[in-house]
């Protein structure tokens, strides 16, 4: 899994995923799409940037608590998330 970023200059943190035809068919991709984007729902970002995550074809594999570390290590590793814990 891949992860880009740019500040944007709001005070709104935006997220997309593009998970290309190698990740699966439409439900499968569509599957991975909605793991991704409430693995970073739930995690406390911090404002203020455009955040695109590319999966790669094994995501369509894992479970959504393996999506979840994984999008919580690459966010803490770029210094997206703002320190305190998971949102409920």
């Amino acid at each position: 899994m891949a992860v880009r970023y740019v500040a944007n200059g709001s005070d709104v943190t935006r997220v997309a995923v593009s998970a290309s035809k190698r990740v699966g068919n439409a439900v499968v991709r569509n599957r991975v799409r909605r793991r991704l984007k409430e693995a970073f729902r739930r995690l406390p970002v911090r404002e203020g940037f455009d955040v695109v995550i590319v999966p790669r074809p094994d995501a369509a594999l894992a479970g959504f608590a393996a999506l979840q570390s994984e999008v919580a290590l690459l966010l803490k590793r770029a210094r997206l998330v703002v320190e305190g814990g998971l949102k409920e």
